[in-house]
């Protein structure tokens, strides 16, 4: 099910089909060392991961993470979409993609798109983004967003501390 579409690419819900794509994304270093270790080793761990996570935010929330690919060739790239954690209250926007994409401009195209649909299509007043403090890649990205630094804070599901950024939606 396509969610938005941007100039290149197409972000639709995750499906139990996309497993070997998220498993391989779950296991890349710099998705470990910034991210976290999801322990998703198999393929049924991958679904596992879809199925717990963001079928489930679809079914609680109507939003999640969802599958970045490119439109002219429907190859997975990447994930962005929106996070409800309990140990937040705002909703946060969260990325990754595979090494091979990076520096192309996609997580920005996704991400900026997420906002957007964050703000107009769900009425989120506010969206926030948590980030190592090392990850200075995702921090120029959120910034260049319009997210803006507001404080350290240690997440139970994050390891350590993080950076939270925050936007408000824009006024109309």
């Amino acid at each position: 099910m396509k969610i938005l579409e941007t100039e290149r690419l197409l972000l639709r819900r995750l499906v139990a089909g996309d497993a070997a794509f998220i498993l391989e994304l779950l296991n890349e270093p710099a998705f470990l060392e910034n991210i976290g270790d999801r322990g998703a080793r198999t393929l049924a761990d991958a679904r596992r991961y879809i199925a717990r996570g963001p079928v489930a935010s679809y079914r609680r929330f109507g939003f999640g993470l969802y599958l970045v690919e490119l439109k002219d060739s429907a190859a997975p790239i990447g994930i962005c979409g929106l996070l409800k954690r309990e140990s937040l209250d705002d909703v946060d926007i969260g990325f990754a993609f595979l090494q091979r994409y990076w520096s192309r401009g996609y997580a920005r195209e996704s991400a900026a798109a997420v906002l957007h649909y964050g703000w107009t299509k769900l009425r989120l007043p506010r969206i926030v983004a948590i980030t190592k403090p090392t990850n200075q890649a995702s921090i120029a990205l959120l910034e260049k967003l319009g997210l803006r630094f507001e404080k350290i804070i240690a997440l139970p599901d994050h390891g350590g501390e993080n950076r939270l950024f925050a936007a408000s939606a824009p006024r109309s």
